[in-house]
């Protein structure tokens, strides 16, 4: 069952076209992913999606609500993280959960959800004195106080180090698992594959592509690169003949397979067939960073 539907969305700044004729359904329940270079209209669509922004054509529907008919109604089903939390520097954890309770109508527990994420001992903490990690993690406990039916995280993990962007990334599943669907704008792409069921890449304001992690690295490439060293001296034309095989190179002692379906298993066979190894023997795939550089034109920024 779709929760947002965004049909034909149009958003000029002037005479400059920011987001041009975009259409998408989220689903209930999953992770939708938005994928984009830098100016390609993401964040403007989220802001369409909030509310925050008046779109200049098409439809936006959120539960069946228009964000800008029913604004009031819309702030009930829908938490959102911003890239930027504005919140004083002075206002503690415990304060900043009592006002934004405030206003919903059934608010959610704020001293569970505060547990949940690991901010219990800083209740009495200053803004200002929290980690980056501990920030992020009170942006999305004031995100779900209103007990939403509809989270959206942009830019969840920018400026956390590895090891709080994977805390991160749970806590993105657990809220998942309470029911919420969620919209997550990312560039990093390690984190759209590991979280989102599918994703649009948008370019230019423009839809280039929708579809799983796994989809979108398919479209543009489903080959599999095998790279050994052989135990003895190799004739490639071994493996130039196998039906699987689309290309065999030399890269210095290594040889290099290009090839489609079970082209691994194929390979070992026919090399063990004639007493040969494959040591140090990787696998390579197309990874969702070069699928959306094919998309995009333009690498992730980082």
């Amino acid at each position: 069952m779709a929760i947002i539907e965004v049909d034909g969305l149009v958003k000029l700044y002037g005479d400059h076209t920011v987001v041009n004729g975009l259409s998408f359904v989220v689903e209930r329940g999953e992770i939708f992913g938005i994928l984009g270079p830098n100016g390609a209209g993401k964040t403007t669509t989220v802001e369409c999606i909030e509310g925050l922004r008046t779109p200049d054509g098409g439809t936006v529907r959120v539960c069946g609500i228009d964000p800008q008919d029913d604004s009031g109604e819309l702030r009930q089903l829908l938490g959102a993280q911003l890239q930027e939390s504005g919140l004083p520097d002075k206002l503690t954890v415990r304060e900043a959960m009592e006002l934004y309770s405030s206003f919903y109508r059934e608010p959610a527990d704020w001293r569970e959800l505060v547990g949940a994420l690991n901010l219990t001992d800083k209740l009495n903490t200053q803004h200002r004195r929290l980690s980056g990690g501990q920030k992020q993690r009170l942006s999305i406990a004031l995100a779900l106080i209103g007990n939403p039916r509809v989270a959206v995280l942009d830019e969840l993990t920018t400026g956390l180090d590895p090891t709080a962007r994977r805390d991160a990334w749970d806590l993105v599943e657990s809220i998942r698992d309470r029911g919420v669907t969620i919209m997550l704008v990312t560039h990093f792409m390690e984190e759209a594959e590991r979280l989102c069921d599918r994703i649009a890449v948008i370019a230019a304001g423009r839809l280039v592509a929708l579809d799983t992690p796994a989809g979108l690295v398919a479209k543009v490439d489903d080959h599999q690169r095998i790279r050994f060293r052989p135990s003895a001296p190799l004739d490639l034309a071994v493996l130039t003949t196998l039906p699987e095989v689309i290309s065999v190179e030399r890269a210095g002692h290594q040889v290099v397979v290009t090839g489609t379906g079970d082209v691994l298993s194929t390979v070992v066979t026919a090399l063990a067939h004639h007493h040969i190894t494959a040591a140090d023997l990787r696998v390579e795939q197309s990874s969702l960073d070069d699928a959306f550089v094919t998309l995009t034109g333009r690498p992730a920024e980082n």
